[in-house]
């Protein structure tokens, strides 16, 4: 077990695919924690992000021989996670929509709420009303540090493609978090306006 914990993510691909039994659960140990915030983060709720990270391992443990090697492991594991959060998404708007209750998604986990700060609410709030794909580009790059150009092979786009959606992105979320500190402000001033004497 040792060896395995020293050996890089391309070697246990590679002593995964050769029949290791114990390499791919190091690679799963090492990935699925990062794994499971950036799909927390894109799909928004804590139980189908669990499915998403459960669906994208076991679609990399069964297609593990189809890794090419031209990638970070990491990238690899990445796109498979990201591309199963939009599938889900996907379906579960499209069920919703199906069922006529399209006005009512939610994608902010309510069991996430307890204990977190407003300013966090507003933050995540703000991120489920975005596009999908600048979602994904914002929760990869500014949540969770990935470089452009990795973050560009992950989502399989060029370059300029994720500059365009963080900066479009980042400029859409600005604008939601402004309309709501001053619907914020608003509601506190109303809340302040029978007895207040500040």
């Amino acid at each position: 077990m040792a060896d395995l914990e020293g050996a890089d993510d391309r070697a246990l691909m590679a002593r995964h695919v050769a029949g290791d039994p114990d390499a791919f659960g190091e690679i799963f140990r090492r990935h699925r924690d990062r794994l499971w915030a950036v799909a927390v983060r894109t799909i928004g709720d804590r139980e189908l992000a669990a499915d998403c990270v459960q669906e994208g391992f076991i679609k990399a443990f069964r297609g593990a021989s189809s890794y090419r090697g031209d990638a970070a492991v990491s990238t690899w594991l990445h796109r498979i996670v990201v591309n199963a959060c939009l599938d889900r998404m996907r379906r579960e708007r499209d069920v919703l929509r199906r069922a006529g209750d399209a006005a009512d998604i939610d994608i902010i986990d309510s069991h996430d709420r307890h204990g977190e700060s407003e300013t966090g609410l507003d933050v995540r709030a703000a991120l489920a009303r975005l596009p999908e794909h600048q979602r994904v580009v914002l929760v990869l790059v500014d949540m969770h540090g990935m470089p452009v150009a990795e973050a560009a092979a992950t989502l399989g786009v060029a370059v300029g493609t994720v500059k365009s959606r963080c900066a479009r992105g980042r400029a859409a979320l600005a604008e939601i978090l402004g309309q709501a500190q001053m619907l914020s402000q608003a509601r506190d001033g109303v809340e302040r306006e029978p007895g207040a004497t500040s």
